[in-house]
């Protein structure tokens, strides 16, 4: 029988996984979830058949019709009954153990929100064109608001109610850079913790960073925000 792990005992935080398929990483990667998260993958359009093995593993799962990742992971938020929640990719990329000390900063109080400072564990693993942009939208927020971090939160953890009250309005990949504006204005303690980056799971495709394409368009949801 597999954990439940939409449904953990001694769970203290919700963990988002926005999802497109994804099938093959969620099979390496949910059962390596440590048990104080209770996922929610929220599915947003797959044709790999993300959600069976979602729910196969014991994840609850979401559907999300809007395309893009901003829908995807407001629909997990809203989806969320805990006081902490945590949001990461699902593409296998990334240590679901490295939300630990994430986890642990907002809940003991050093900070409103914990993000991840991305580490490639080996070269390659970071597209030259995803990496260029994402330093330069991390340069301008360093610059205009003062953003304590180096990267544009890949992982996090925060309260729940506290980013709803927020109210993120981007449905897109233009997400990430309107929250980080939003908690700087908003005057959240930000601290950030370096997390190993992985090569994606076998047989999965990057939206993002999988192409030059992908990249700029990308680029374009981050810049539309800024402006």
């Amino acid at each position: 029988m597999p954990v439940a792990r939409g449904l953990e005992p001694d769970a203290v935080c919700d963990l988002v996984l926005p999802c497109r398929d994804e099938a093959a990483a969620l099979r390496l990667l949910l059962p390596q979830i440590p048990g104080v998260f209770s996922v929610i993958v929220v599915d947003n359009g797959s044709t790999d058949g993300t959600p069976d093995v979602a729910r196969g593993l014991g994840a609850r799962v979401v559907s999300e019709s809007m395309p893009g990742y901003g829908a995807a992971v407001h629909a997990g938020l809203v989806a969320a009954t805990r006081d902490f929640v945590a949001v990461m990719d699902g593409d296998g990329s990334f240590d679901p153990g490295d939300l630990l000390p994430l986890l642990d900063d907002v809940r003991t109080g050093r900070a409103d929100l914990a993000v991840g400072r991305r580490r490639p564990v080996r070269g390659g693993v970071w597209p030259w064109h995803a990496r260029l942009g994402n330093a330069l939208v991390v340069a301008w927020l360093r610059r205009r608001i003062d953003l304590p971090a180096h990267d544009i939160a890949p992982m996090r953890v925060f309260r729940r109610q506290a980013m709803l009250d927020l109210g993120l309005q981007d449905r897109r990949f233009g997400y990430p850079v309107e929250l980080l504006q939003k908690v700087v204005r908003a005057g959240w303690r930000v601290v950030e913790h370096d997390v190993a980056y992985h090569p994606r799971a076998e047989g999965t495709r990057s939206k993002v960073s999988g192409s030059v394409t992908g990249t700029a368009r990308t680029a374009r949801d981050f810049w539309r925000v800024l402006a």
